[in-house]
């Protein structure tokens, strides 16, 4: 962790502006614009980027990928700026907690994969970078979201250290753990061998 030298008052006003930005829930807005329906009652009834392909909409699945990883990003990159970089790091992980417990949900969001490697590029690039490396190889030889998302999770902390960004490690223990609570049922069904490919329609 970096050295705290912020205001704590300052700090509490990065973690809530950063909470509601991640708290956005753009699946389901973009969804509903295209009038897709509500996208939790299809598929998964996740909000994210996998359960909006599932519509069989490909551009608004993308959108919603780009704007879940770049609440993450975002967060990061305004605190850094503005704030400093004590603030950066408190920033990526309200705007994850955001995506995970929406206030505006009832604090049911998704599973945070987009937005975690936003946090991860904003943060540290060339670590954001390899984990979406790792995650675009895991799901192009399995076609598994969730296994992809996991691997590339836990893939984090080898390039922490390899990149030299130890400074990190503990939020990213914290992101990882949580992105793995939110794939219990996955594992589940991954030990089952039951879960389901990328693109296809859940019963």
């Amino acid at each position: 962790m970096p050295e705290i030298v912020t205001s704590p008052l300052l700090l509490v006003v990065v973690a809530l502006l950063s909470y509601l930005l991640g708290s956005v829930p753009f699946g389901l807005v973009i969804t509903r614009l295209l009038g897709l329906g509500d996208l939790r009652a299809i598929g998964s009834g996740n909000i994210g980027a996998t359960n909006v392909l599932r519509t069989g909409n490909k551009p608004a699945a993308l959108a919603t990928l780009i704007l879940d990883a770049g609440k993450g990003g975002i967060a990061v990159l305004i605190a850094r700026a503005v704030v400093g970089a004590d603030a950066a790091q408190l920033a990526g992980l309200c705007a994850f907690l955001g995506h995970l417990f929406p206030l505006w949900l009832g604090f049911k969001g998704g599973k945070g994969v987009a937005t975690f490697l936003g946090t991860l590029l904003a943060l540290a690039w060339p670590v954001g970078l390899a984990c979406c490396a790792v995650w675009a190889v895991t799901a192009a030889i399995s076609r598994i979201s969730s296994l992809s998302a996991l691997v590339s999770a836990a893939s984090a902390v080898i390039w922490l250290v390899a990149f030299g960004q130890g400074r990190m490690l503990a939020l990213v223990f914290v992101l990882t753990l949580l992105v793995y609570l939110r794939h219990w049922a996955n594992l589940q069904r991954l030990q089952a061998g039951t879960e389901p490919k990328i693109g296809a329609k859940k019963p």
